[in-house]
């Protein structure tokens, strides 16, 4: 069940980046059964264990990206994380982004993302 915040937030986008979003939210979904969303940072966010790690948004110039990272600052404690499959940028050790174009770019790596995500998840917990 999609929590009422984000219903809100969703109703108050355009259909392009409602469908783009709920696609990044199913892939988000299809990883971890006990994620909490809520909107955080003006966009879906998902937590586990109270741990912020995955945040959706809406791109200016169209597109969306998905941020993953360890809460709301970097922390300075060694973390390192591989990522061979180049999706993301890295700004910082414990924030990637990775920003996709449109739906056709979301869906051709959906399962990319997916794998990247729970290969976020697992390193993380």
């Amino acid at each position: 069940m999609t929590p009422p915040d984000v219903v809100a937030w969703l109703d108050r986008q355009d259909e392009a980046n409602r469908r783009g979003v709920r696609c990044l939210r199913d892939i988000v979904h299809s990883v971890d059964a006990d994620w909490t969303e809520t909107i955080k940072w003006n966009a879906p966010s998902f937590a586990l264990a109270g741990e912020d790690r995955v945040t959706l948004g809406v791109e200016r110039r169209g597109g969306w990206r998905v941020v993953l990272h360890r809460g709301a600052g970097a922390r300075a404690d060694g973390f390192v994380f591989d990522d061979p499959s180049g999706l993301a940028d890295w700004p910082a050790p414990d924030r990637g982004v990775v920003r996709l174009r449109d739906l056709s770019e979301v869906e051709d790596r959906a399962e990319a993302l997916a794998d990247l995500i729970h290969r976020w998840v697992a390193a993380t917990a």
